[in-house]
């Protein structure tokens, strides 16, 4: 079986572009090239999109190679297949990382007992309910990539089958 998404890189200093397409590269099990192209929200910064095609899980291992490199913006999705939920991960590195389930038509799925708790959160600590709900839907993620997704509005995109 196997899982199709989408690896957003927003925004990368080009010293870190061969080192992103390594990482990508030893988790799908193929060589990797991305068409990087300026980034006008950041610039000197690059941005790139590659679909991809492997293994379900693939999206987390990407999510857990990339984190922590502090000077990335990126986004990775994977698709739902039969026995897996589909999955986003938004990286930057004022937030760190953010993961949410993803129903069919890539809406965040929120967990009832996650919700509960917000909603319960939000009465103890004397918050808004929309301050809970927007933190179970990584809205600060969703505000601070906005201006590069924007930004990469037309950018090609290359497709990466794996294999095995």
């Amino acid at each position: 079986m196997s899982a199709r998404g989408v690896l957003y890189v927003h925004s990368a200093p080009p010293a870190l572009c061969p080192h992103i397409e390594w990482a990508v590269a030893g988790i799908v099990g193929a060589p990797v090239t991305m068409p990087w192209v300026g980034q006008p929200a950041a610039p000197g910064q690059l941005r790139a999109e590659l679909s991809w095609q492997a293994h379900p899980g693939t999206a987390g291992a990407i999510a857990s190679a990339l984190a922590g490199w502090n000077r990335l913006r990126f986004e990775v999705t994977e698709d739902s297949t039969p026995g897996c939920d589909g999955v986003r991960h938004f990286y930057t590195p004022d937030l760190g990382i953010f993961t949410a389930v993803t129903g069919a038509s890539g809406d965040i799925m929120v967990p009832e007992d996650r919700l509960r708790a917000a909603l319960g959160m939000a009465l103890r600590l004397n918050e808004s309910i929309e301050d809970q709900v927007g933190r179970l839907l990584g809205t600060a993620w969703d505000n601070e990539l906005e201006p590069f997704r924007r930004a990469a509005d037309g950018a090609p995109v290359r497709w990466l089958n794996a294999t095995g």
